[in-house]
This record gives structure tokens, sequence and C-alpha cells, in this order.
């Protein structure tokens, strides 16, 4: 199963304003709103700020504000996310570890059908239940054989870092990915499109869920401007 746990961020709504607002040598703060409950908001001025910033592209007051999280996903999922430009990455590493491995494969055995439009994309299902030569049961054989030969050349004493080689994409990998609010920003902006990768799409869906609540109004802000 894919997963995203958060692990932590630094910094919040007030920080990006204060990031903008430094230039002119002034600084912002939180307007109480229930001081018995303790309630705290920005002001509606440092909201108009947040906006402003997002829609006329000004970056740099998001880059102030960053979050890390925990995500686990097959390898041909990782793969296609490590793509986003600085956004720190540590990998679990089969070079060091040669715990049992763990498959992925598509809930409810939902496979989905190539799209006749597009050299990349997906449409509509296909039921491989169906089709010839037992084509589902070979494909999960394949992938359990795989595993066995990588247990079994461990077992012969073949070093990790070679072992792994015979592992499927199917893999499950998992890894801390850390980065500013603005390029988790930008990388939700494309990976939640409807066109991009079911699986892709479900870690940027997680992140955009707890991102939300973190930073709400700039979160807000960047994902209507991006």
């Amino acid at each position: 199963m894919i997963k995203v746990t958060y692990v932590s961020h630094m910094g919040d709504d007030i920080t990006v304003v204060n990031a903008a607002r430094v230039s002119f040598g002034k600084k912002s703060k939180y307007e109480c709103t229930d001081l018995i409950k303790g309630k705290w908001q920005l002001s509606r001025k440092d909201e108009k700020l947040i906006n402003y910033l997002a829609k006329h592209q000004h970056k740099s007051p998001f880059n102030h504000a960053f979050a890390t999280f925990h995500v686990k996903a097959p390898i041909f999922v990782a793969r296609q996310l490590q793509k986003h430009e600085y956004m720190p990455w540590n990998e679990i590493s089969r070079r060091y570890v040669d715990s049992e491995t763990e498959l992925y494969y598509p809930p409810n055995d939902v496979w989905r059908g190539r799209s006749k439009d597009k050299k990349q994309g997906s449409e509509g299902e296909i039921d491989l239940d169906q089709a010839p030569d037992n084509l589902l049961g070979d494909l999960i054989e394949g992938n359990e054989w795989q595993r066995r030969l990588y247990k079994k050349l461990l077992e012969e004493g073949v070093a990790p870092e070679q072992a792994r080689m015979v592992l499927p994409q199917s893999t499950m990998t998992e890894w801390y990915w850390s980065g500013s609010l603005y390029a988790f920003a930008k990388m939700c902006s494309l990976r939640l499109k409807e066109d991009s990768q079911q699986e892709t799409r479900e870690v940027a869906m997680q992140i955009d869920e707890i991102m939300e609540k973190a930073f709400p109004v700039s979160w807000k802000a960047l994902g209507k401007h991006l």
C-alpha cells in the first residue's frame, strides 16, 4: 500500500508573510480571534499579501517554510517522483538492507488500459482475469519468482548491492522526502492533474491533505495560481 507519513514541518503562514515583509523592515503577527479559546489567525492584510505573492510568482518567501515526509511506494513510483528538483531525498538502500521484500499490486486488482490518443497515460480498465494463457497468474508468479531468486542469491553469499538487480520494479521502497512549501506545492500541482499517473497522484493526494492543514492560507493560494 502506498503511504505518506508526516514527519515534521518548520514554519507556517506567518513565516511566508514575514519573509516577504522583511524587505521593508516590517514584521507581522497572528491576530487573536478568541482569547479564551486561544484562537489565532492571519490578518486580512497578510492573507492578501500571500495571495499576491502566489499570483505574481514571488517564490522566495514560500521557500522559507519546510516539510518532511516518510513515503512508502513501489520503485516505479519513486523514480518518477525523484525527478522533482531541490527536494532532499534519502532512500532505503539495498546495498545495506537485505530484509524481506514487499511487492506492490494494484488495489482491487484494477489494471488500467493504455491511452489510445497519448504516448503515455491510461484510460479505462483491463480485465486480466479474462486474458489468455493465465497472464495474471504468470505476472504474480514471475514477481514471486524474482523475490525467491533474490533470497537465494543472498543465501549463496552474493553481495546485496548486486543481488538486488533481479528485484522487479513493483518492489516497495521507502524514503525521507523534504522540501520547501513552494517545492511541494509545485510537485502537487503537476502530480494531482487528471492525466498524471494514478500511483504518483496517490502520493501527491496524501501530501496535499497534510500540507493544507500545516499551511492553510499559503497552500490554498499556491494551489490556485500554480
